[in-house]
């Protein structure tokens, strides 16, 4: 099994439980789970979160640059992320479906909503499908980083701001932007900045 498709592999697996029962949607798998806004699927840990892994991943590749091979997979990252959330919000506006906050119905769709695909779970997929990518073959612990979009795609659902097929499509979006990022050699991003932000702050001064 190639690395990509492992990745792939891992990220839907650990989204089988809450797609498991049946409902309808495009796959026959949209239903509502069982509202909880407590505890840890509390919505402004899921919105920190968020935050945090755009904000945190930017910050640290600006201090190590791109020429280190922790630095490269940082951009990587940062190229993921940005380029998925466009596509992400592209898909949103088009499709226009309805979030199940708004009604138990999973099929409202082109109704203006803004339910499909799942922006954060994109947002997270991208984040750490590099570093899986990069490092799993000499660190294996890092597929745990595979817990984090896993998490966000049940808080957003116990939440009700998505359903099944928006965080599983979220989950492919943000896996496929992350391959396609760490397959080039140069981050896109970081290629368009002033040659600075390849050496990196912290090994400048």
């Amino acid at each position: 099994m190639t690395r990509a498709l492992r990745t792939i592999v891992l990220l839907l697996g650990m989204l089988a439980v809450p797609l498991a029962r049946a409902g309808g949607g495009p796959l026959g798998i949209d239903h509502r789970l069982a509202y909880d806004n407590g505890g840890i699927w509390r919505r402004s840990y899921q919105v920190d979160l968020a935050y945090c892994e755009a904000l945190c991943t930017l910050a640290a590749a600006s201090l190590e640059g791109g020429q280190t091979r922790f630095g490269r997979t940082l951009w990587q990252s940062v190229d993921a992320m940005a380029f998925s959330s466009l596509a992400s919000q592209g898909l949103k506006w088009t499709f226009g479906r309805e979030r199940p906050s708004y009604s138990a119905n999973p099929n409202l769709w082109f109704q203006g909503g803004a339910s499909f695909p799942s922006g954060e779970v994109t947002e997270a997929s991208s984040f750490v499908t590099p570093f899986i990518a990069e490092y799993h073959a000499d660190h294996p612990w890092v597929w745990a980083l595979a817990l984090i979009p896993a998490y966000d795609a049940e808080a957003r659902m116990k939440t009700w701001g998505h359903w099944q097929t928006d965080v599983l499509a979220g989950a492919l979006l943000g896996t496929g932007f992350g391959i396609w990022a760490h397959e080039r050699k140069q981050p896109l991003i970081l290629s368009w900045l002033p040659g600075g932000f390849m050496v990196g702050y912290a090994h400048r001064f």
